[in-house]
């Protein structure tokens, strides 16, 4: 697929589609497949419309499998493009999508998760900023992974030898980058979804912000549907 004409600051989703027994797996129990898809898909819709709110940003779906590419092309709205991810893991992904935005002509490409629907947009915006001083910047999960990172040149090295689905993969990329001589800085850390207590933590958030229609809305929406009670 050739690239827009024009990309500065261009920030990806990584995403899977939302297939039962391919997503959140790691939920089952205690949701069964097809919940923690369904659940899937509202962060993945979420994640999208954070995207689509910022500004002066040019905004892209980054897909596996890419045999999927017509499922996100009938998802994503207008001023969206679409990608497939490319490689054996998640690492060779990650540098695949940063190498293809850069050949299209990106000054710097920010990679978000698809799996922390409560995430404030403006911690995606700050990236950004903090890439005008910065070589990388991370956004730290609670759970020791990141999630976001951004770089302002391709560096394929960055995303190598990471031990993925670790508690390290933040302070190992750190690690990475200073053996590089690349400037790391860090944004405020937030949560991913990703086992049952993640999960009770989401349901206590976006409880808590009832009053606000818009907040994540489709993973309330999904969340409602599934219709469980948070675990203590």
């Amino acid at each position: 697929m050739p690239g827009p004409e024009v990309v500065m600051r261009a920030a990806a989703i990584m995403a899977r589609i939302p297939v039962p027994g391919k997503v959140k797996t790691r939920l089952v129990p205690p949701l069964t497949p097809q919940q923690a898809a369904r659940l899937y898909a509202g962060f993945l819709r979420d994640a999208i419309e954070r995207l689509a709110s910022l500004d002066g940003i040019q905004p892209f779906v980054a897909y596996t499998p890419p045999a999927a590419d017509g499922f996100f092309a009938g998802i994503v709205p207008p001023g969206f493009s679409t990608l497939p991810q490319v490689g054996e893991d998640l690492g060779e992904r990650l540098d695949s999508v940063a190498a293809t935005l850069f050949s299209w002509g990106a000054t710097a490409v920010v990679l978000c998760d698809s799996d922390s629907p409560t995430l404030p947009g403006r911690c995606i915006a700050e990236a950004f900023l903090r890439l005008n001083d910065a070589d990388v910047v991370i956004g730290p999960c609670d759970d020791g992974g990141y999630y976001l990172i951004g770089t302002r040149k391709h560096t394929p090295r960055l995303f190598s030898g990471i031990p993925w689905s670790s508690a390290c993969v933040t302070q190992r990329t750190i690690d990475t980058a200073e053996r590089l001589d690349l400037s790391v800085s860090l944004l405020e850390p937030w949560y991913d979804v990703d086992t049952a207590a993640d999960l009770n933590r989401l349901y206590l958030e976006v409880a808590a912000s009832s009053k606000d229609v818009n907040f994540a809305r489709h993973t309330r929406r999904a969340l409602a549907g599934i219709g469980l009670p948070p675990q203590a």
